[in-house]
């Protein structure tokens, strides 16, 4: 991969690590609605790449392919950012679920049914369970937590690092792991178990329905709901 003058050869470089950029590219996309196209991914993470290339410098600590990696995953993520792929009417429904669920469980001290919450919004309980449904594809992280706003810090903010614009690393530290697994177990049994089967087992909606003996809608509604459980539990991250 390198010249007789010892320097990186680009082209040998580009060929070497394109097979890694769709990789990451394939996982990223699997936990993102069905809008966002691989191929935008992966022209993202293609001048990820080359930005790698034209910044690697040998005997600076680091493996090329650990540093192309994070320069890569960015690229992805500055690609979805810059392309607003969540609506935003959508990601105000996510935060309203969060917040909803956040008063009621502060409230009854328990887990809050979805009955309580969508009493909580105001809505009744079918309104309720299509906003859910529309609110796939929600994330645990979501980009703007790492962006951060003017009305809050981000991520980023408390935990600075060379690794924070990758929202992927957030769940390499220990801490959030443990705090994670904590709020997962105490997850009502039928989300918990929609938790484990779509991200341990990588089992799809229809997969999990076909298990659970419920239908597909009825997974992306507990999955959603999961998710603002443990969002809400995780504020503090």
């Amino acid at each position: 991969m390198y010249t007789a003058r010892g320097t990186l050869d680009r082209s040998a470089a580009v060929e070497r690590y394109a097979p890694m950029v769709r990789r990451l590219a394939s996982q990223l996309i699997a936990r993102l609605p069905a809008n966002v196209e691989i191929d935008d991914l992966i022209q993202a993470g293609m001048i990820g790449l080359m930005d790698a290339l034209s910044r690697y410098e040998t005997g600076h600590g680091a493996q090329f392919e650990t540093f192309a990696m994070q320069r890569i995953r960015g690229a992805m993520i500055d690609e979805l950012r810059g392309g607003d792929w969540l609506p935003r009417s959508v990601r105000r429904n996510q935060r309203a679920i969060e917040s909803a669920v956040h008063a009621v469980e502060q409230r009854v001290r328990r887990s809050a049914t979805e009955a309580e919450v969508a009493e909580q919004m105001g809505l009744g309980l079918p309104e309720y369970q299509q906003m859910l449904g529309d609110a796939h594809g929600g994330q645990l992280l979501y980009l703007d937590d790492f962006v951060g706003s003017d009305s809050d810090e981000s991520f980023i903010d408390r935990h600075p690092g060379p690794d924070s614009l990758d929202p992927v690393k957030a769940l390499d530290d220990d801490r959030f792991r443990a705090s994670l697994a904590a709020a997962i177990e105490a997850l009502p049994e039928r989300e918990r178990q929609v938790m484990g089967m779509y991200y341990e087992h990588d089992m799809n909606l229809k997969e999990i329905g076909a298990v659970l003996g419920v239908t597909e809608s009825r997974i992306c509604q507990l999955h959603s709901q999961a998710v603002a459980r443990l969002r809400t539990k995780l504020k503090g991250w």
